[in-house]
């Protein structure tokens, strides 16, 4: 499969576990009015890291700090065709306030028992399902992977 474009995704957890999520405005190209994570491309000649790092400082602002807890890459997209290759990191939350970009209109800390009633975009619960970040049973299974050779299963 001939990859598209390299994504680098944040996935930041606070101290009650709870899931940082932006709320896409309507103009953006990918999951308008979704719920979705901090993420974006990565961009020539910048490594996973630094993609994670850009796209956390462009969406919410540079006024926090977080803690890498965990890196999981390069995987392949199971919605979009497989012709993504996302990067995963998860993070911990310290401290700041979130400033966020205009692609975003809103941002909400989530806890596992709200995400499956969320219009989260696809993908997102399969990126939480494969940090293991929460228990797969909190998650919209329509929402999983139904491939053959599902990493989740």
């Amino acid at each position: 499969m001939n990859i598209q474009h390299r994504f680098a995704l944040n996935l930041i957890l606070d101290s009650q576990d709870r899931l940082l999520l932006l709320l896409r405005n309507d103009q953006t190209s990918l999951g308008p009015n979704k719920w979705g994570l901090p993420a974006g491309k990565i961009e020539n000649k910048e490594t996973p890291a630094q993609a994670a790092q850009r796209e956390r400082i462009e969406e919410i602002g540079n006024d926090h700090k977080v803690q890498l807890i965990r890196y999981i890459g390069p995987v392949m997209d199971s919605f979009y065709g497989g012709k993504y290759e996302v990067h995963l990191f998860q993070f911990t939350w310290k401290r700041g306030q979130i400033i966020l970009n205009s692609e975003h209109k809103d941002s909400a800390w989530v806890a596992k028992e709200e995400i499956a009633k969320m219009d989260v975009m696809l993908g997102v619960e399969e990126n939480i399902a494969m940090l293991k970040i929460w228990p797969t049973h909190y998650l919209n299974e329509n929402r999983l992977p139904k491939a053959a050779g599902n990493p989740l299963k």
